[in-house]
């Protein structure tokens, strides 16, 4: 069976005497109700799993519930401290200030019993955790499944990996790929969008949200001002709509806009994204083209090899709390750019349909990053760079 190494991190903060709420955030279907299985069959203590997938929104009681049969478990039992896992907590209005209360409740009776909570995406964080639990929780954020997890689970190639990128549960449908693209697309996109997106936060446009992910998907890649889109769309709002439903997309681990870098934070903010998907199976599911026809178009490939690199790096980057960029310069750019500290990493992407890589060199002698780097052709290898662990760039 195979183990994401989160579990064993998961595992060891368990283990440890000190309490904190543990909280594991991802995407749909990379895994956190398999890994949370796979602790809870580990742990040599009592525990209990509830979901709240199907729980009315006010129903309180529940969590309380939950919370006593844990409780009870732990009072019958010869061991010392229990765990408690609550998925899709987010479900349930208000969860934080009853798992405020009930937590303290615990501290102060000197109960051990340890909680997970699992959420779907990072609007959780906007549900409570900054507020009702400060100082209360760690997070594990568990991302998109990379190359090296897809070869190693699933012996998958770096072909088929740009191609279908990283959803392990939609693999034995590979074989089928108008039934593969129609699960991304309903099971996985769409569910995304309705449940942990429309039903967790007031959007006064829903239609102008689904049409922004569907033009993200197209110019993912691409740099492109929110003033061009809006003259595309019929039901417009305005910029700053825009920008607030492109970050909604980007923590429930659909789409993300890159800013430009500059080391003035004033023209970060003032720039034009750079559309990038956080899983290259959603252009992919959405596409006209097959696998193997994209093979045979070198523009459109050169387009996914580019969107597979910025997965990647989203994905990586939000791990280890790096930040990721895209700089420009009028006709100089550089496609990725990532900082942590004071330490700039410069990545140009050259699939072989790319032919100027003036960008570099200009970005090289204004800002003297610590390392740049070229992958694909006369370059890193693009399995080499997908296997990567992005901290040694730093070292």
């Amino acid at each position: 069976m195979f183990h994401r190494k989160e579990l064993t991190l998961l595992k060891k903060r368990v283990a440890e005497p000190r309490r904190f709420i543990q909280v594991v955030l991802g995407p749909r279907q990379v895994g956190k109700t398999t890994l949370i299985k796979q602790l809870l069959e580990k742990l040599p203590f009592p525990n209990h799993y509830a979901t709240a997938d199907a729980i009315g929104e006010n129903n309180f009681e529940w969590i309380n519930q939950q919370w006593q049969l844990t409780r009870n478990k732990l009072m019958v039992s010869d061991q010392l401290e229990a765990v408690l896992v609550i998925d899709e907590i987010q479900k349930i209005s208000n969860w934080s200030e009853i798992v405020k209360r009930l937590w303290d409740e615990d501290t102060f009776s000197g109960n051990q019993i340890k909680i997970i909570l699992l959420g779907s995406s990072k609007l959780i964080l906007q549900k409570g955790l900054s507020e009702s639990l400060a100082g209360r929780f760690e997070v594990i954020f568990l991302s998109h499944w990379n190359f090296l997890e897809m070869k190693t689970a699933f012996g998958l190639s770096v072909d088929e990996f740009i191609w279908f990128g990283g959803y392990p549960g939609a693999v034995s449908l590979l074989n089928d790929e108008n039934r593969w693209k129609e699960y991304i697309k309903n099971a996985l996109i769409e569910t995304t969008i309705s449940k942990d997106i429309l039903m967790l936060t007031r959007i006064d446009k829903p239609t102008l949200l689904k049409n922004l992910f569907d033009i993200g998907i197209t110019y993912s890649g691409q740099i492109v001002s929110f003033t061009k889109i809006l003259g595309q769309l019929a039901d417009a709002g305005n910029t700053t709509t825009m920008s607030n439903y492109l970050n909604l997309l980007d923590l429930a681990g659909l789409l993300s806009g890159l800013e430009k870098y500059s080391p003035t934070m004033i023209r970060q903010k003032s720039s034009s994204p750079k559309f990038m998907v956080q899983n290259t199976a959603f252009i992919s599911a959405t596409s006209n083209k097959t696998f193997k026809e994209v093979k045979s178009d070198p523009v459109y490939w050169g387009r996914i090899f580019e969107s597979v690199c910025g997965a990647f790096l989203i994905n990586e980057c939000r791990k280890y709390n790096y930040q990721l960029f895209y700089w420009r310069d009028r006709n100089d750019e550089v496609d990725f750019i990532i900082q942590h500290g004071e330490k700039i990493i410069a990545i140009e992407i050259k699939s072989g349909f790319k032919i100027t890589y003036k960008g570099m060199s200009v970005f090289i002698k204004r800002f003297h990053p610590s390392k740049s780097l070229l992958v694909g052709i006369t370059g890193v290898d693009i399995e080499d760079f997908l296997s990567m662990d992005i901290r040694l760039l730093f070292n």
